[in-house]
This record gives C-alpha cells, structure tokens and sequence, in this order.
C-alpha cells in the first residue's frame, strides 16, 4: 500500500481508482513474461534479451524510488527510461517476434500513462 505519504499528494483528476492497479499489473505481469519466455527460448543471449532484462531492472526499481524515497521526481528519472526500454523491446522484436511485440503494446500504453500520472504528480506537488 502507497502509505500516508501518498495520501497526502495531489493528484490529477484521471487518477485510477486504487483497486485497478493490481489486476492491471498482474496482467501485464503475465504477458510481460510470455514475451520474456519467447525471446529467452530464440535467442537468450540477444539485445533483445539485454533490453527485456533492463526493463525488468527499471520496472522493478520504480516503486521503492517513488514510493520508499518518497519521491515523484526520482519516480520519474525511473519511469522514463522505462518508457524508452519497453519502445526499444517492440521495435528490436517487431521483425523477428511480432508477437512477443504486441504483448508489450498494452504494456507500453500503461506505462505511457503512468508516465503521465507520475508527470502530472510532480508538477502538481
């Protein structure tokens, strides 16, 4: 749970209700992991592999910046570069795995809009 903290933050007005989080991660979670699994089996020592470990690491590392540190704006240094891999990963599998491409679309729609969220928390605060 985000805590007081983050209670204590404004928000913009398109902010989710709290319980849409955790269905939409474990979602995402899941087909995050069939690309992962795909690509691991054609080619495990890829840049495509490199780059779906990096977005792990960064995926990983958002909440305890914006959450455990208390900072939107550290959020954000995490979640752009996130933003960036997760580009990167669909376009470097586009050719060789369209399918593990297109399981990160929604992937990258709700990043994009976390972005925005984290974005809009910063500028709010």
């Amino acid at each position: 749970m985000p805590g007081e903290w983050y209670q204590t933050l404004e928000k913009p007005s398109f902010q989710p209700p709290p319980w849409l989080f955790g269905p939409v991660w474990t979602t995402l979670y899941v087909l995050i992991a069939i690309a992962g699994a795909r690509t691991w089996l054609a080619a495990p020592a890829s840049g495509r592999m490199q780059v779906w470990f990096g977005q792990m690491a960064l995926n990983f590392l958002w909440s305890p910046a914006f959450f455990g540190a208390e900072s939107p704006v550290l959020g954000l240094v995490v979640i752009a570069p996130l933003l960036v891999a997760i580009i990167l990963f669909i376009r470097m599998s586009w050719s060789p795995d369209r399918v593990s491409a297109w399981l990160f679309l929604p992937y990258l729609a709700w990043v994009g809009f976390a972005t925005l969220l984290n974005l809009s928390i910063v500028l709010l605060n």
